[in-house]
């Protein structure tokens, strides 16, 4: 049960982190409030794994930064990761299927679901 609470709470100051990030407003159409809030996010989730490999943190305490707050910040981070974790373990192949991948299928989930909210609410 503490676990889900830390994952909870992380993940609830995260989403809010991310909202008052989108709240920033930039000139021009590319959107670089959740540009930047995926590269903190990656900047962040790198620096938190490199110390908890080096110096070794406790599982309580990732499961509030990593899996909650970053979670809830963007899960752009957890994606990176494991995709450099992939290629830093020599899974060459497997890494670049992965960040291939999840690129094309993630956007045809988008695609795909805005056809299906098409379909459903037609009027």
């Amino acid at each position: 049960m503490t676990e889900i609470l830390l994952v909870g709470i992380g993940g609830a100051i995260g989403a809010i982190f991310r909202h008052l990030a989108g709240k920033i407003t930039f000139e021009g159409v590319f959107p670089v409030a959740t540009f930047l809030v995926n590269l903190l996010g990656c900047v962040l989730i790198g620096f938190v794994a490199a110390i908890a490999l080096k110096r070794g943190v406790s599982s309580h305490f990732l499961l509030l930064l990593k899996t909650g707050f970053l979670g809830g910040f963007t899960t752009f981070s957890t994606f990176s990761l494991e995709a450099v974790m992939l290629f830093q373990n020599k899974h060459y192949f497997e890494g670049g299927m992965y960040i291939f991948l999840s690129g094309l299928f993630c956007l045809l989930g988008v695609i795909l679901g805005q056809y299906l909210a098409f379909l459903i609410f037609k009027n």
